[in-house]
Protein backbone atom coordinates (compact mmCIF):
# COMPACT_ATOMS: atom_id res chain seq x y z
CA UNK A 1 0.00 0.00 0.00
CA UNK A 2 2.18 2.30 0.69
CA UNK A 3 4.49 1.27 -2.26
CA UNK A 4 2.08 2.63 -4.28
CA UNK A 5 1.31 5.72 -2.62
CA UNK A 6 5.31 6.43 -3.24
CA UNK A 7 5.27 5.49 -6.88
CA UNK A 8 2.22 7.66 -7.29
CA UNK A 9 3.99 10.67 -5.62
CA UNK A 10 7.01 9.78 -7.69
CA UNK A 11 5.13 10.13 -10.72
CA UNK A 12 3.15 12.63 -10.12
CA UNK A 13 6.51 15.24 -8.87
CA UNK A 14 7.84 15.50 -12.47
CA UNK A 15 4.35 16.78 -13.94
CA UNK A 16 4.02 18.91 -11.25
CA UNK A 17 7.26 20.17 -11.98
CA UNK A 18 7.44 20.39 -15.44
CA UNK A 19 3.65 22.12 -14.93
CA UNK A 20 4.85 25.03 -12.47
CA UNK A 21 7.68 26.93 -13.73
CA UNK A 22 6.06 27.90 -16.96
CA UNK A 23 2.68 28.92 -15.58
CA UNK A 24 4.72 30.67 -12.31
CA UNK A 25 6.77 32.72 -15.07
CA UNK A 26 3.66 33.35 -17.40
CA UNK A 27 1.53 34.47 -14.49
CA UNK A 28 4.45 37.03 -12.92
CA UNK A 29 4.70 38.45 -16.56
CA UNK A 30 0.77 38.86 -16.45
CA UNK A 31 0.80 40.27 -13.50
CA UNK A 32 3.15 42.22 -14.21
CA UNK A 33 1.93 43.52 -17.28
CA UNK A 34 -1.92 43.94 -15.88
CA UNK A 35 -0.39 45.95 -12.59
CA UNK A 36 -2.79 43.83 -10.09
CA UNK A 37 -0.49 41.37 -9.16
CA UNK A 38 -1.09 37.54 -8.71
CA UNK A 39 -2.98 35.92 -5.41
CA UNK A 40 -3.16 32.18 -4.72
CA UNK A 41 -6.00 30.28 -3.62
CA UNK A 42 -5.44 28.54 -0.40
CA UNK A 43 -4.87 24.58 -1.24
CA UNK A 44 -7.63 22.05 -0.27
CA UNK A 45 -6.17 18.72 0.81
CA UNK A 46 -5.31 16.44 -1.28
CA UNK A 47 -5.12 19.30 -4.78
CA UNK A 48 -2.26 21.10 -6.14
CA UNK A 49 -1.91 25.08 -5.36
CA UNK A 50 -3.64 27.10 -8.51
CA UNK A 51 -2.05 30.00 -9.69
CA UNK A 52 -4.64 32.58 -10.65
CA UNK A 53 -4.56 36.67 -12.09
CA UNK A 54 -7.02 38.55 -10.49
CA UNK A 55 -8.62 41.66 -11.45
CA UNK A 56 -10.79 43.55 -9.66
CA UNK A 57 -12.84 44.68 -12.53
CA UNK A 58 -13.26 41.43 -14.34
CA UNK A 59 -13.07 38.43 -12.14
CA UNK A 60 -10.57 35.20 -10.99
CA UNK A 61 -9.00 33.81 -13.85
CA UNK A 62 -7.40 30.07 -13.16
CA UNK A 63 -3.63 30.35 -15.18
CA UNK A 64 -4.11 26.62 -16.16
CA UNK A 65 -6.87 27.51 -18.56
CA UNK A 66 -4.38 29.48 -20.68
CA UNK A 67 -1.49 27.43 -20.44
CA UNK A 68 -3.18 23.56 -20.17
CA UNK A 69 0.00 21.64 -20.14
CA UNK A 70 -1.67 18.95 -16.87
CA UNK A 71 -4.34 17.03 -19.10
CA UNK A 72 -6.12 16.24 -15.92
CA UNK A 73 -6.14 19.53 -14.00
CA UNK A 74 -7.45 20.22 -10.32
CA UNK A 75 -10.60 22.15 -9.82
CA UNK A 76 -10.61 24.91 -8.22
CA UNK A 77 -13.50 26.94 -6.51
CA UNK A 78 -14.04 30.52 -8.04
CA UNK A 79 -16.28 33.20 -6.80
CA UNK A 80 -19.23 33.89 -8.74
CA UNK A 81 -18.68 35.67 -12.10
CA UNK A 82 -20.13 39.21 -11.52
CA UNK A 83 -18.08 41.91 -13.37
CA UNK A 84 -17.56 44.86 -11.26
CA UNK A 85 -16.64 48.31 -11.21
CA UNK A 86 -14.67 50.28 -9.13
CA UNK A 87 -16.73 52.08 -6.12
CA UNK A 88 -16.77 55.66 -6.48
CA UNK A 89 -16.94 58.38 -3.67
CA UNK A 90 -19.77 57.84 -0.99
CA UNK A 91 -20.87 54.34 -2.40
CA UNK A 92 -18.53 52.01 -0.10
CA UNK A 93 -20.75 51.28 2.22
CA UNK A 94 -20.82 53.44 5.76
CA UNK A 95 -19.60 56.54 3.46
CA UNK A 96 -21.54 59.55 2.81
CA UNK A 97 -21.62 60.67 -0.85
CA UNK A 98 -19.85 63.92 -1.54
CA UNK A 99 -21.16 66.43 -1.91
CA UNK A 100 -20.75 70.22 -3.20
CA UNK A 101 -20.94 72.84 -0.57
CA UNK A 102 -23.39 75.40 -2.08
CA UNK A 103 -22.19 78.80 -3.22
CA UNK A 104 -23.52 81.61 -1.81
CA UNK A 105 -23.69 84.41 -4.34
CA UNK A 106 -21.81 87.76 -2.90
CA UNK A 107 -25.23 89.99 -2.89
CA UNK A 108 -24.71 93.73 -4.64
CA UNK A 109 -23.65 96.54 -2.46
CA UNK A 110 -26.55 98.58 -2.12
CA UNK A 111 -25.77 102.28 -2.60
CA UNK A 112 -26.20 104.01 0.99
CA UNK A 113 -27.20 107.96 1.71
CA UNK A 114 -26.69 110.21 4.57
CA UNK A 115 -28.78 108.65 7.33
CA UNK A 116 -29.91 112.85 7.57
CA UNK A 117 -31.63 112.98 4.03
CA UNK A 118 -34.59 112.00 4.99
CA UNK A 119 -38.10 114.43 3.84
CA UNK A 120 -39.50 116.38 6.49
CA UNK A 121 -42.09 119.37 6.28
CA UNK A 122 -40.65 122.79 6.10
CA UNK A 123 -42.08 125.32 8.59
CA UNK A 124 -43.73 128.04 6.40
CA UNK A 125 -46.27 130.57 7.44
CA UNK A 126 -50.05 131.31 5.35
CA UNK A 127 -49.71 134.33 2.86
CA UNK A 128 -51.38 136.43 4.56
CA UNK A 129 -48.96 136.85 7.24
CA UNK A 130 -46.31 138.09 4.96
CA UNK A 131 -48.83 140.18 2.88
CA UNK A 132 -49.37 141.86 6.43
CA UNK A 133 -45.47 141.87 7.34
CA UNK A 134 -45.27 143.67 3.89
CA UNK A 135 -47.81 146.15 4.22
CA UNK A 136 -46.73 147.01 7.69
CA UNK A 137 -43.41 147.77 6.44
CA UNK A 138 -45.07 150.04 3.91
CA UNK A 139 -47.19 152.07 6.74
CA UNK A 140 -43.64 152.22 8.67
CA UNK A 141 -41.36 153.91 5.83
CA UNK A 142 -44.68 156.50 5.36
CA UNK A 143 -45.21 157.48 9.67
CA UNK A 144 -41.20 157.60 9.00
CA UNK A 145 -41.39 160.28 6.24
CA UNK A 146 -44.00 161.92 7.85
CA UNK A 147 -42.73 162.19 11.06
CA UNK A 148 -39.05 163.80 9.17
CA UNK A 149 -41.14 166.21 7.33
CA UNK A 150 -40.62 164.74 4.28
CA UNK A 151 -43.83 164.38 3.13
CA UNK A 152 -45.14 167.21 1.01
CA UNK A 153 -48.25 169.56 1.76
CA UNK A 154 -50.39 168.18 -0.90
CA UNK A 155 -49.80 164.66 -0.32
CA UNK A 156 -50.37 165.31 3.76
CA UNK A 157 -53.48 167.23 2.76
CA UNK A 158 -54.94 164.70 0.30
CA UNK A 159 -54.15 161.62 3.04
CA UNK A 160 -55.26 163.77 6.13
CA UNK A 161 -52.98 163.56 8.22
CA UNK A 162 -52.24 166.45 10.26
CA UNK A 163 -49.56 169.53 10.23
CA UNK A 164 -46.43 169.02 11.18
CA UNK A 165 -42.87 171.21 11.11
CA UNK A 166 -41.04 167.70 10.96
CA UNK A 167 -37.65 166.83 12.92
CA UNK A 168 -35.72 165.88 10.49
CA UNK A 169 -33.78 163.05 9.50
CA UNK A 170 -31.36 162.25 12.64
CA UNK A 171 -30.32 158.55 13.09
CA UNK A 172 -33.72 157.96 14.82
CA UNK A 173 -35.88 158.30 11.49
CA UNK A 174 -32.95 156.40 9.63
CA UNK A 175 -33.42 153.58 12.34
CA UNK A 176 -36.89 153.82 11.81
CA UNK A 177 -36.58 153.80 8.21
CA UNK A 178 -34.29 150.66 8.47
CA UNK A 179 -36.85 148.41 10.27
CA UNK A 180 -39.76 149.51 8.41
CA UNK A 181 -37.93 148.15 5.09
CA UNK A 182 -36.64 145.54 6.44
CA UNK A 183 -39.53 144.21 7.34
CA UNK A 184 -41.49 145.22 3.83
CA UNK A 185 -38.45 143.35 2.25
CA UNK A 186 -39.48 139.90 4.40
CA UNK A 187 -42.80 140.19 4.22
CA UNK A 188 -43.18 140.27 0.69
CA UNK A 189 -40.09 138.76 -0.56
CA UNK A 190 -40.81 135.40 1.58
CA UNK A 191 -44.15 135.08 -0.30
CA UNK A 192 -44.68 131.66 -2.61
CA UNK A 193 -47.06 130.20 -4.36
CA UNK A 194 -47.17 126.12 -4.19
CA UNK A 195 -48.74 124.59 -7.29
CA UNK A 196 -49.88 121.09 -7.24
CA UNK A 197 -47.81 118.64 -8.35
CA UNK A 198 -44.58 120.95 -7.20
CA UNK A 199 -42.41 120.75 -4.23
CA UNK A 200 -39.52 123.13 -2.75
CA UNK A 201 -36.71 121.76 -1.32
CA UNK A 202 -35.36 124.17 1.25
CA UNK A 203 -31.62 124.91 2.38
CA UNK A 204 -30.06 127.30 4.29
CA UNK A 205 -26.32 127.68 3.63
CA UNK A 206 -25.73 124.32 2.58
CA UNK A 207 -28.13 122.74 5.09
CA UNK A 208 -31.63 120.89 4.66
CA UNK A 209 -34.21 122.75 6.15
CA UNK A 210 -37.51 120.93 4.73
CA UNK A 211 -39.72 120.48 1.53
CA UNK A 212 -42.28 122.14 0.91
CA UNK A 213 -45.85 120.58 -0.75
CA UNK A 214 -48.00 122.79 0.23
CA UNK A 215 -50.34 124.79 -2.66
CA UNK A 216 -52.07 128.33 -2.51
CA UNK A 217 -50.07 131.46 -1.31
CA UNK A 218 -47.49 131.11 1.17
CA UNK A 219 -45.13 132.48 3.10
CA UNK A 220 -41.31 130.83 3.00
CA UNK A 221 -38.24 132.39 5.03
CA UNK A 222 -36.82 134.71 1.74
CA UNK A 223 -33.22 133.40 3.29
CA UNK A 224 -33.73 129.68 1.90
CA UNK A 225 -32.51 128.53 -0.93
CA UNK A 226 -35.48 127.01 -2.79
CA UNK A 227 -35.23 124.59 -5.56
CA UNK A 228 -38.68 123.20 -7.50
CA UNK A 229 -38.52 119.39 -7.93
CA UNK A 230 -41.34 118.05 -10.15
CA UNK A 231 -43.47 115.16 -8.13
CA UNK A 232 -45.82 114.19 -10.65
CA UNK A 233 -46.32 110.82 -12.80
CA UNK A 234 -43.94 111.24 -15.23
CA UNK A 235 -42.65 108.98 -18.19
CA UNK A 236 -40.19 109.08 -20.20
CA UNK A 237 -39.09 107.46 -23.95
CA UNK A 238 -35.39 106.79 -23.89
CA UNK A 239 -33.28 107.25 -27.05
CA UNK A 240 -32.37 103.53 -28.94
CA UNK A 241 -29.77 101.93 -26.28
CA UNK A 242 -27.52 99.28 -27.03
CA UNK A 243 -29.14 95.44 -25.91
CA UNK A 244 -28.86 92.09 -26.93
CA UNK A 245 -31.14 89.24 -27.20
CA UNK A 246 -30.51 85.95 -26.04
CA UNK A 247 -27.73 84.86 -28.42
CA UNK A 248 -25.85 87.95 -27.84
CA UNK A 249 -27.21 89.13 -31.46
CA UNK A 250 -26.41 93.16 -30.87
CA UNK A 251 -29.67 95.40 -30.67
CA UNK A 252 -30.72 98.91 -30.53
CA UNK A 253 -33.74 99.12 -27.41
CA UNK A 254 -36.20 101.90 -27.01
CA UNK A 255 -38.02 101.77 -23.74
CA UNK A 256 -40.62 103.58 -22.08
CA UNK A 257 -40.22 104.34 -18.25
CA UNK A 258 -42.81 105.61 -16.05
CA UNK A 259 -41.74 107.03 -12.67
CA UNK A 260 -41.92 109.81 -10.02
CA UNK A 261 -39.96 111.21 -7.46
CA UNK A 262 -41.08 109.98 -4.00
CA UNK A 263 -38.70 111.51 -1.66
CA UNK A 264 -37.34 114.52 -2.48
CA UNK A 265 -34.74 115.09 -0.77
CA UNK A 266 -32.81 111.92 -1.67
CA UNK A 267 -33.55 112.47 -5.45
CA UNK A 268 -32.48 116.22 -5.19
CA UNK A 269 -29.10 116.38 -3.02
CA UNK A 270 -28.40 112.40 -2.93
CA UNK A 271 -27.10 112.88 -6.53
CA UNK A 272 -26.28 115.25 -8.98
CA UNK A 273 -28.89 114.70 -11.42
CA UNK A 274 -31.65 111.74 -10.82
CA UNK A 275 -32.81 111.80 -14.37
CA UNK A 276 -29.75 111.31 -15.45
CA UNK A 277 -28.83 108.81 -12.82
CA UNK A 278 -32.22 106.92 -13.87
CA UNK A 279 -31.54 107.41 -17.71
CA UNK A 280 -27.93 105.35 -16.42
CA UNK A 281 -29.65 102.58 -14.82
CA UNK A 282 -31.81 101.95 -17.81
CA UNK A 283 -29.21 101.61 -20.18
CA UNK A 284 -27.60 99.30 -17.10
CA UNK A 285 -30.47 96.50 -17.53
CA UNK A 286 -30.65 96.67 -20.82
CA UNK A 287 -27.10 95.56 -20.79
CA UNK A 288 -28.16 92.51 -18.30
CA UNK A 289 -31.41 91.31 -19.59
CA UNK A 290 -32.01 89.82 -22.62
CA UNK A 291 -34.59 91.03 -25.31
CA UNK A 292 -36.18 89.68 -28.21
CA UNK A 293 -37.12 91.93 -31.34
CA UNK A 294 -40.77 92.81 -30.82
CA UNK A 295 -43.35 90.80 -32.91
CA UNK A 296 -41.27 87.21 -32.07
CA UNK A 297 -42.48 85.71 -28.49
CA UNK A 298 -44.77 87.83 -26.83
CA UNK A 299 -43.89 86.48 -23.39
CA UNK A 300 -40.60 87.02 -23.71
CA UNK A 301 -41.16 90.43 -23.86
CA UNK A 302 -43.54 90.42 -21.17
CA UNK A 303 -40.66 88.89 -19.07
CA UNK A 304 -38.37 91.19 -20.08
CA UNK A 305 -40.45 94.34 -19.19
CA UNK A 306 -40.86 92.76 -15.96
CA UNK A 307 -37.29 91.79 -15.05
CA UNK A 308 -36.10 95.75 -16.56
CA UNK A 309 -38.81 97.03 -14.01
CA UNK A 310 -37.38 95.17 -11.21
CA UNK A 311 -33.76 95.88 -11.94
CA UNK A 312 -34.19 99.69 -12.35
CA UNK A 313 -37.04 100.23 -9.04
CA UNK A 314 -33.98 98.32 -6.69
CA UNK A 315 -31.07 100.52 -8.58
CA UNK A 316 -33.63 103.79 -8.32
CA UNK A 317 -35.06 103.26 -4.64
CA UNK A 318 -31.89 104.54 -2.92
CA UNK A 319 -32.46 107.99 -4.48
CA UNK A 320 -35.70 108.10 -3.52
CA UNK A 321 -37.38 107.25 -7.33
CA UNK A 322 -40.07 105.12 -7.73
CA UNK A 323 -40.09 103.39 -10.66
CA UNK A 324 -43.42 101.65 -12.47
CA UNK A 325 -42.59 100.22 -15.28
CA UNK A 326 -40.21 99.79 -17.81
CA UNK A 327 -41.40 98.79 -21.31
CA UNK A 328 -39.57 98.64 -24.26
CA UNK A 329 -41.37 100.25 -27.22
CA UNK A 330 -39.37 99.10 -30.13
CA UNK A 331 -36.83 96.88 -30.74
CA UNK A 332 -34.21 96.73 -33.73
CA UNK A 333 -31.29 95.26 -34.52
CA UNK A 334 -28.29 97.10 -34.64
CA UNK A 335 -27.02 98.47 -37.98
CA UNK A 336 -23.80 96.19 -38.17
CA UNK A 337 -26.06 93.26 -38.13
CA UNK A 338 -29.20 94.47 -39.47
CA UNK A 339 -28.54 93.19 -43.17
CA UNK A 340 -27.46 89.42 -41.83
CA UNK A 341 -30.20 88.79 -39.49
CA UNK A 342 -33.13 90.52 -42.17
CA UNK A 343 -31.70 87.51 -44.73
CA UNK A 344 -31.63 84.74 -41.23
CA UNK A 345 -34.79 85.59 -40.91
CA UNK A 346 -36.78 85.56 -44.35
CA UNK A 347 -34.73 82.60 -45.15
CA UNK A 348 -36.51 80.70 -41.70
CA UNK A 349 -39.92 82.24 -42.67
CA UNK A 350 -38.89 80.44 -46.53
CA UNK A 351 -38.56 77.27 -44.69
CA UNK A 352 -41.24 77.33 -42.67
CA UNK A 353 -43.37 77.73 -45.73
CA UNK A 354 -41.78 75.00 -47.26
CA UNK A 355 -42.29 72.88 -44.88
CA UNK A 356 -45.86 73.45 -44.53
CA UNK A 357 -46.11 73.15 -47.98
CA UNK A 358 -44.33 69.81 -47.66
CA UNK A 359 -46.39 68.26 -44.65
CA UNK A 360 -49.97 69.97 -47.17
CA UNK A 361 -48.75 67.75 -50.00
CA UNK A 362 -47.94 64.40 -47.83
CA UNK A 363 -51.22 64.38 -46.25
CA UNK A 364 -52.92 65.20 -49.51
CA UNK A 365 -51.27 61.60 -51.23
CA UNK A 366 -51.45 59.86 -48.16
CA UNK A 367 -55.49 60.11 -47.95
CA UNK A 368 -55.78 60.28 -52.20
CA UNK A 369 -54.48 56.39 -51.94
CA UNK A 370 -55.97 55.42 -48.75
CA UNK A 371 -58.86 56.03 -50.10
CA UNK A 372 -58.29 54.30 -53.41
CA UNK A 373 -57.33 51.51 -52.18
CA UNK A 374 -60.27 51.24 -48.99
CA UNK A 375 -63.09 51.75 -51.49
CA UNK A 376 -61.70 49.04 -53.57
CA UNK A 377 -61.66 51.26 -56.24
CA UNK A 378 -58.12 49.81 -57.48
CA UNK A 379 -55.91 47.04 -56.46
CA UNK A 380 -52.06 47.72 -55.89
CA UNK A 381 -49.31 46.18 -55.72
CA UNK A 382 -45.91 47.63 -53.85
CA UNK A 383 -44.68 49.16 -57.25
CA UNK A 384 -47.92 50.78 -58.64
CA UNK A 385 -48.36 52.06 -54.89
CA UNK A 386 -44.99 53.59 -55.33
CA UNK A 387 -45.73 54.71 -58.62
CA UNK A 388 -49.32 56.09 -57.85
CA UNK A 389 -47.79 58.29 -54.44
CA UNK A 390 -44.53 59.30 -56.51
CA UNK A 391 -47.10 60.48 -59.96
CA UNK A 392 -49.25 62.70 -57.08
CA UNK A 393 -46.78 63.98 -55.09
CA UNK A 394 -45.16 65.30 -58.38
CA UNK A 395 -48.40 66.74 -59.43
CA UNK A 396 -49.53 67.90 -56.29
CA UNK A 397 -46.50 69.79 -55.83
CA UNK A 398 -46.72 71.28 -59.11
CA UNK A 399 -50.12 72.71 -58.68
CA UNK A 400 -48.63 74.20 -55.00
CA UNK A 401 -46.43 75.65 -57.04
CA UNK A 402 -48.23 77.09 -59.84
CA UNK A 403 -50.75 78.46 -56.97
CA UNK A 404 -48.06 80.23 -55.03
CA UNK A 405 -46.42 81.64 -58.28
Amino acid sequence: MSTNTTSSTDSSTPSTGSSTAPPTGSSAGASAESGTGARAVAPEAGTRPARLIHNEATTEIPVHLLFRDDPDPAPVPLRPAVVARRQGPGERPGERPATRRPVNARPRPVPSLDPELRERPARVLPGAAGVAAGLCGVAGCAATSWWAGLVPPLAAQALGLPAYAGAGLGPAQWAAYAAAGVLGMFGFGGLARGRTGRAWVLGLFGRYRGTVRRTGLMWVNPLLLRRRVDVRLRHWRSEPMPAADGNGVALRAVTLVVWRVRDTVKATLGVEDHETYLRECVEAALARVPVEPLGTVRSSADVAGDTLTRLVAADAAPVGLEVFSVRPVRVEYAPEVAAAMHRRRIAALDAAQRASVLTSVVDSVEDTVTRLTMRGLVELDDYERKVLVKDLTVAFCAGRGDTGA
